[in-house]
């Protein structure tokens, strides 16, 4: 009788739960234990061990197991012992393939020594097959609980992936929370600084990799000693790549959100990814420190919207830092870039795009100079921001101090109407107490009660309308303290970037004659 055996021994996520717990029944050790002694005592050879650490029984793609079914193959032994038939294999159609295929095509014999299962059996194949039903049932309903607990832990503003966002750490004291990592974190807002100020992303990760600042996976795995792999990068890539700058500038973990839930395994029995649709996201805001302000992340998307191209990389004087943001007054079309046509091809200007096409059948050219452009836009942020901290400013002070003041009247005047309110209602429940006591009549409490109603309604409409005049006065107010904020930050301007064209700008209308409308972002509602 050939007896050279084998033992297989497998641990689970499951099991390293349960020894965590006390329970050691499935340890590596207590398998072993059990296998030795069944070999020992069936007169059987042990001439290898395999044995997998943390792998599902789902899978075939197990390393040790790999190396047991090539033994295999070479005829290294003869019996695979097991403490039961799930150790060997949790998926239906393995144990069709190996246990009733494979191993007796090989010649070798299978035994989970405490579930009683043997391929030398032929009466136990039934036994086999249901087991691997069942043993492939529980996996599906693990499956389906691990995944709700999962979602349950997301809706709740838990981190669950394995590997954080770079400039994030997990907290020590709560591994479903993240915790700034500083130096990462500075990282960070250098990359949103940089692309705020018209640099572009390609560029950025140039400048990055000049400094000798490590990407996101070298800095996970030199610096925080994580065992740390992006399987989408090349492992000779060392350079902050266009693809990295960008996702870094899109995730909204860097504002506090935690969005979670993007993608899942095709189902419990295959390890391929899918990608969800958005609907299927699970988003919590504020789930943790930001590491970049909202308002800037605003910014950077709306930047990213425009298109940017440089005309001229070498030289910062051709930079087109108006680009997307130019309309033609008249036919409402963007403007285009304009070159000289005379020596060096170099932009000089824009001119109707409708225009460029179709000639003046349909629109005249509106051109206007770069130069004479970026001067006036300059030279309107200028005042724009003058208006602010001028001596002139000091009625528009004496206006906010009399919107304030009339904001507080009104608030006056909803308090007095409440009150009002709250008398007529006890002048109601008196005259429904006076009818009860038949101390006046049925028709007069109808008569006194009706009265009552049209009051009180005249006076809902009344609070409504103050409320109303109050929500119209502070969103004035806001819109205000908007302009005055992002303006005064520009009262010493003397250069305009990208990004202050972007942030300022919504759009700007050239007409015909050369002059331009701007439309800006932010604006003081009192003028007209």
């Amino acid at each position: 009788m050939n007896n050279r055996a084998v033992l297989y021994l497998r641990l689970s996520k499951e099991d390293v739960d349960k020894i965590s717990e006390g329970d050691d029944s499935a340890s590596i050790k207590n398998q072993r234990l059990l296998l030795v002694e069944y070999a020992n005592k069936h007169n059987m050879t042990i001439t290898n061990i395999y044995s997998d650490d943390d792998e599902s029984g789902l899978y075939d793609d197990r390393p040790a197991f790999n190396r047991m079914m090539e033994d295999a193959k070479l005829g290294e032994f003869d019996v695979i012992l097991a403490k039961t038939q799930a150790r060997f294999t949790r998926n239906m159609e393995h144990v069709e393939k190996y246990l009733h295929h494979d191993l007796p095509v090989l010649g070798i014999r299978f035994i989970g020594v405490s579930d009683g299962v043997d391929t030398a059996d032929d009466n136990n194949k039934k036994t086999r097959q249901i087991n691997g039903l069942v043993n492939e049932w529980y996996c599906e309903d693990l499956s389906k609980n691990v995944r709700s607990a999962f979602r349950a832990k997301k809706r709740a503003g838990q981190y669950v992936s394995s590997s954080c966002p770079y400039g994030y750490i997990k907290d020590p004291k709560n591994h479903n929370h993240l915790v700034i990592d500083e130096y990462a974190a500075n990282v960070v807002r250098e990359i949103y600084s940089l692309y705020l100020q018209g640099i572009g992303k390609a560029r950025i990760g140039r400048i990055l990799g000049e400094r000798g600042i490590l990407i996101p996976t070298l800095y996970k795995r030199e610096v925080q000693g994580l065992n740390f792999n992006n399987p989408n990068a090349l492992e000779t890539t060392k350079v902050w790549s266009f693809q990295t700058i960008h996702q870094i500038l899109n995730n909204e973990v860097y504002i506090g959100n935690l969005v979670q839930n993007k993608i899942s395994t095709l189902s419990y029995k295959d390890k391929k990814k899918i990608q969800l649709s958005p609907d299927k996201w699970i988003r919590v805001e504020n789930a943790h420190e930001p590491i970049i302000s909202k308002e800037a992340f605003e910014r950077v998307k709306a930047l990213q919207k425009i298109k940017t191209k440089s005309i001229n990389a070498q030289d910062p004087k051709y930079e087109s830092i108006f680009s997307g943001l130019i309309c033609c007054a008249d036919c409402k079309h963007s403007m285009i870039r304009k070159y000289n046509r005379r020596g060096q091809h170099e932009f000089v200007g824009y001119m109707c795009s409708t225009y460029k096409t179709h000639g003046n059948r349909v629109c005249t050219s509106h051109s206007i100079d770069y130069e004479e452009l970026t001067d006036a836009v300059l030279l309107s942020i200028q005042r724009e921001a003058r208006k602010i901290l001028s001596n002139d400013d000091v009625e528009e002070l004496k206006k906010t101090s009399c919107r304030n003041r009339r904001i507080e009247n009104i608030e006056k005047e909803i308090e007095f109407a409440e009150e009002r309110k709250q008398k007529i209602n006890k002048f109601k429940k008196k005259t429904y107490q006076s009818y009860l006591e038949e101390l006046i009549s049925k028709v007069d409490y109808k008569e006194y009660t009706a009265n009552y109603d049209k009051e009180l309604e005249k006076i809902e409409a009344e609070i409504s309308g103050l409320e109303k005049r109050r929500e119209d006065d502070k969103e004035l107010e806001s819109e205000y303290q908007e302009w005055v904020d992002k303006f005064s930050e520009y009262v010493d301007i003397d250069k305009l970037t990208r990004g202050i064209v972007i942030e300022l700008i919504e759009r700007i209308d050239v007409s015909e004659d050369g002059s331009i409308c701007i439309h800006y972002r932010f604006k003081n509602p009192y003028e007209d």
